[in-house]
Formats: C-alpha cells, sequence, structure tokens
C-alpha cells in the first residue's frame, strides 16, 4: 500500500460523484449563470444606452430652447427698435402738426394785424380829415362843410403826406 495513494473504492465514488456535480453545474447551474449575467450585461449595456439617449435628448432639448431663446431676444430686439421707430414717426408726425398749427396761428394772427392796421388807417383818415377840415375852416374862415369837397381835400393832403413819409405802411 501506497500512503500517497486513496483505495480503489474511494476514487470510484469520488469520480462519480465529481461527474454528478459536474453534470448538476453543467446542465443546471451554469446556464442559469450564463442567463443572469446576460441578463445583467444587457441591463447594462441596456442602462448604458438609455443614459447615452436621454442625454442625446436633453442635449438636443438645451439646444432646443437656446435657439428658441435667441429668437426669442432676437423677437425683443425687434420689437424694440419697431417701438422706437413707431414713436420717432409718431413725435415727427405730432412736430410737424404743430408747426403748421402754429403756422396758421401765425398767419391768422398776420392776417388780423393787417386788417387791423387798414381799419386803424381808415379811421386816422377819417379823424385826420376832420381835424383839418376844422382847422382849415377856422383858418380861412368860412365853413367847409361840402362833404365831397372835404374828402378830396383830406385825400389830397394825406397822400401827400405818405409820398413825403420816409417809413412805409407795412
Amino acid at each position: 500500500m501506497n500512503p500517497l495513494l486513496p483505495p480503489l473504492d474511494e476514487i470510484v465514488i469520488g469520480g462519480v460523484a465529481f461527474l454528478v456535480v459536474f453534470y448538476f453545474l453543467a446542465k443546471v447551474l451554469l446556464p442559469r449563470i450564463r442567463k443572469t449575467l446576460e441578463e445583467r450585461t444587457d441591463a447594462i449595456e441596456g442602462g448604458l444606452a438609455r443614459a447615452e439617449e436621454a442625454q442625446a435628448e436633453a442635449q438636443a432639448k438645451l439646444l432646443r430652447h437656446r435657439a428658441e431663446l435667441i429668437d426669442a431676444r432676437r423677437e425683443a430686439g425687434r420689437l424694440t427698435a419697431e417701438g422706437r421707430e413707431r414713436g420717432a414717426a409718431a413725435l415727427a408726425e405730432l412736430r410737424a402738426e404743430g408747426a403748421r398749427i402754429k403756422d396758421e396761428i401765425v398767419a391768422s394772427g398776420h392776417a388780423q394785424i393787417e386788417a387791423d392796421r387798414r381799419q386803424a388807417s381808415i379811421v386816422v383818415r377819417q379823424d385826420l380829415g376832420k381835424l383839418a377840415t376844422d382847422l382849415a375852416g377856422r383858418i380861412v374862415g368860412e365853413s367847409l362843410r361840402d362833404e365831397a369837397l372835404q374828402r378830396r381835400i383830406v385825400d389830397r393832403f394825406l397822400d401827400d403826406l405818405d409820398q413825403q413819409s420816409p417809413v412805409t405802411s407795412k
């Protein structure tokens, strides 16, 4: 007997037990382990793929939001510029209307002043003519009551004064 070699019946029983365990592992346990590992691999790879998809979708949303923000800023700038243009146009229109009204008022004032000046000139001529005829009547010593004669004398006198006067009536 060799002390290093076990008895033959133990080798046979050990070999049969090994084959049963190996068969059980190969047919039952290893497929389950392989299936579990494949599921975990798929879950991990699927999770990574879903994470990448989610990240790509988030990036696309971020880009869309940035583009919308840029468009909104452009639109706000356009609306602001349009509002400024409208305001400037309205201001120019109001200024033009104000200038037109001012010109009308000034023209109306000039016309009224001219009419008042003519009226004053007529009244002054009449008063001056009356005073002149009264004075002439006192100087001559006779009454100059003839209206037609009075008018001719006064008109001639005033025309002579207008020709001698260096200041124009306007």
